[in-house]
């Protein structure tokens, strides 16, 4: 019996890979359709097209393609018989394949780029099993009009533990989600003493190993502040009612508290690969995806309040938050235009949340209903002001 059909958008990105080990440890469960890569990683995306054998490809970088028909012309035995998938090239690539016949498109692409993605399998009726928060977070209400209920399915452990919370209940009986943090690698030390602190410092996460962009942002705890726009946008909770709680161990994913007093948990020991097994079967679950907890040892996890005076970057995101519109947009483009500024050694690190902070100062809120066209300009103008900031400060 053939399995669930599963396009991959970020195939060859740490969510890509860790899809692609639960779909490897279950391949009677899911049959992959289409991979998407931004087309950096040539071999590793060569080696899945052999392994997973999809009918269609799609790579964003220009010329990428036929570099990876070749990689993987060098894997495969000639005269084997190996039929190559419909290679496609360009960005619009990802959102073709999200629209094409499947149970679940999961979308790991980084950044704002998965925005196209995440409206086109939504408007093609599948289940987006959603990594790629800046799409939602970005696209909003648009997102949010776009997708039938339980549409959508979050693969963010946060936001995954959420979910799988919120079935202990009624909504009617939510009195708040509590998303937990790690902290990332600068808890406990005050906003004054970073600001000298290295890029490797930063890079240097005590828990999850992440791609460098997402790395960064856990250092400046706006994954953070992205996450409690995600969880509003998600679960329909006003933002007071989303509370941050520190948790460094990592091993509560996130809590939701009923009116009765009480809290469920959602509980594993990190490793993103449960999320993501969930996110392409939900609601159901799959077998043995990861080790449960040994309750055979002791444990001892700490968790305490967040101080949002010393993690801007929350503060910040509640803000555009309540503002709507295009704000968490204009906050999104600007801090991955500081991020990749950082991570060049261009800016020091607390300069990552003045760019961010002079970018939705510098916003103008839209007279009506926002398009898509509309939300990219709002980007790429906040993109342009975080350059220029940038620029005068360094120069």
């Amino acid at each position: 019996m053939t399995g669930r059909r599963v396009v991959i958008l970020g195939a060859t990105g740490s969510v890509g890979r860790q899809a692609l080990a639960v779909i490897r440890e279950h391949p009677d469960e899911f049959e992959v359709v289409a991979l998407s890569a931004g087309g950096a990683s040539v071999e590793t995306l060569a080696r899945q097209i052999v392994e997973f054998q999809p009918r269609a490809v799609a790579v964003s970088e220009p010329g990428a393609a036929s570099a990876v028909r070749a990689a993987v012309d060098r894997l495969v035995a000639a005269g084997d018989g190996f039929a190559h998938p419909e290679y496609l090239e360009g960005t619009p690539g990802s959102a073709t394949l999200a629209a094409l016949p499947c149970e679940v498109v999961l979308n790991g692409i980084t950044g704002a780029a998965g925005l196209p993605a995440t409206l086109g399998a939504l408007r093609a009726g599948r289940t987006l099993a959603l990594a790629n928060k800046e799409s939602l977070v970005i696209g909003g209400e648009l997102v949010r009009k776009e997708a039938a209920p339980g549409q959508i399915v979050p693969v963010d452990s946060e936001h995954s533990a959420l979910a799988q919370a919120l079935r202990a209940g009624r909504a009617n009986e939510v009195r708040r989600l509590l998303v937990t943090a790690t902290g990332g690698p600068f808890r406990g030390r005050r906003l004054a003493e970073l600001h000298g602190v290295t890029r490797a410092e930063a890079l240097a996460h005590p828990t999850w190993s992440m791609g460098p962009v997402i790395t960064i942002n856990s250092a400046t705890m706006a994954n953070k502040g992205l996450e409690v726009i995600e969880a509003h946008l998600l679960f329909d909770i006003p933002y007071e009612r989303i509370t941050v709680v520190v948790h460094p161990q990592a091993y509560i994913h996130s809590m939701v508290e009923f009116r009765d007093g009480a809290t469920i948990a959602q509980i594993n020991p990190p490793d993103l690969r449960l999320p993501i097994a969930l996110g392409l079967r939900w609601p159901e679950r799959t077998d043995d995806v990861v080790p449960g907890v040994d309750w055979s040892t002791a444990h001892t996890w700490e968790l305490e309040p967040l101080d949002e005076s010393q993690t801007p970057m929350v503060a910040l995101a509640r803000a555009v938050g309540e503002l709507g519109g295009a704000a968490p947009a204009v906050y999104n483009a600007a801090n991955e235009v500081a991020v990749d500024a950082f991570l060049a050694d261009r800016i020091r690190f607390t300069l990552i949340h003045e760019v961010v902070d002079d970018a939705v100062a510098a916003y103008t809120p839209p007279a009506g209903a926002l398009t898509v066209e509309e939300l990219m300009d709002y980007d790429a103008t906040a993109r342009r002001r975080a350059t220029e900031l940038i620029r005068r400060k360094t120069s």
